[in-house]
């Protein structure tokens, strides 16, 4: 059966490439992506076949991935970060969708990479700690008018937001347009980071507040993460807590009074009752990550 597998290259570093993306791009016989993103890895690309094209150019290349897959080949079509996050994976899931019964059935893999979100919060510490979402401000295929309703639900929910393609030459005024929203939400000195290509060799971080990131210099290549209400700065790292303070007492670990390990969080404002229901403890400490036993 053909085969055709997206890759996610990750944030640029040929360092953060998974091995299992290295494995499926090494032993490919065609290579498929943007060229700038194709020539990230230029080293593992040796015997395959390339096709390459620019931007706005991505219906082409899925198509050229899908049809030379569907010749019998096995072909890779990389993305930077993970290819379900705003890159080839719901086109490439679309065309195949449409494509006419009496073809070729090509067999999809999907190989997960390192997100822009989560590549640019390490370097600024934990800003993306507690919910969060993903908003692009690129109105090129999906209309300003939702793009705005999305960004205020976000900021009246208060979830930590990471801004994918906050600005371009043509496109200006969005970031502002979003930074507004937030200020009706949100605290003025909300920290703010400003990540461009992160581990890329272009790669440069700022940090601010929410009423003054925007006089920084930044474009396409960077992600804006923009903090909750409980966000802030220490030293230089921006950190939005999990809500551990809400249960247990920092300095020693003990659980706080009227609480209970590993039972739901009580507030003053909402009495709660207690289930009925009893959960083995010992198969819910089994089962539980470790992000659950809080």
């Amino acid at each position: 059966m053909a085969k055709l597998t997206l890759v996610g290259l990750g944030p640029g570093s040929i360092d953060l490439v998974t091995p299992a993306a290295r494995e499926a791009i090494e032993s490919a016989d065609v290579v498929a992506g943007y060229k700038a993103y194709v020539d990230l890895i230029a080293s593992l690309i040796d015997q395959q076949d390339v096709i390459q094209s620019g931007m706005t150019r991505e219906w082409e290349r899925a198509a050229a991935a899908i049809d030379a897959a569907a010749e019998g080949k096995s072909v890779v079509l990389v993305c930077s970060g993970d290819s379900g996050m705003y890159a080839m994976a719901p086109l490439v899931l679309e065309l195949l969708q449409q494509r006419n019964p009496e073809l070729p059935v090509v067999e999809l893999a999907i190989i997960p990479g390192i997100t822009a979100a989560n590549a640019c919060a390490s370097l600024v510490g934990a800003p993306l700690g507690h919910d969060s979402c993903t908003i692009s401000l690129s109105d090129l295929l999906t209309p300003w008018e939702v793009i705005t309703k999305r960004i205020e639900a976000a900021a009246m929910a208060d979830f930590a937001i990471t801004f994918y393609n906050p600005r371009s030459k043509k496109r200006k005024s969005h970031i502002e347009i979003a930074q507004q929203i937030l200020l009706q939400h949100r605290d003025p000195k909300t920290p703010v980071a400003v990540v461009n290509a992160a581990y890329r060799d272009d790669q440069r971080v700022m940090l601010s507040t929410l009423d003054s990131f925007t006089s920084l210099e930044f474009g396409m290549n960077a992600a804006v993460l923009v903090g909750n209400s409980n966000s802030y700065y220490f030293g230089d790292w921006i950190v939005t807590p999990r809500g551990y303070k809400n249960k247990y007492q920092l300095e020693t670990g003990a659980v706080l009074s009227g609480q209970k390990r590993g039972h739901a969080l009580k507030t003053s404002g909402a009495p709660q009752v207690e289930t009925e229901i009893q959960i083995d403890a010992e198969f819910q400490e089994q089962t539980m990550t470790e992000g659950d036993r809080v």
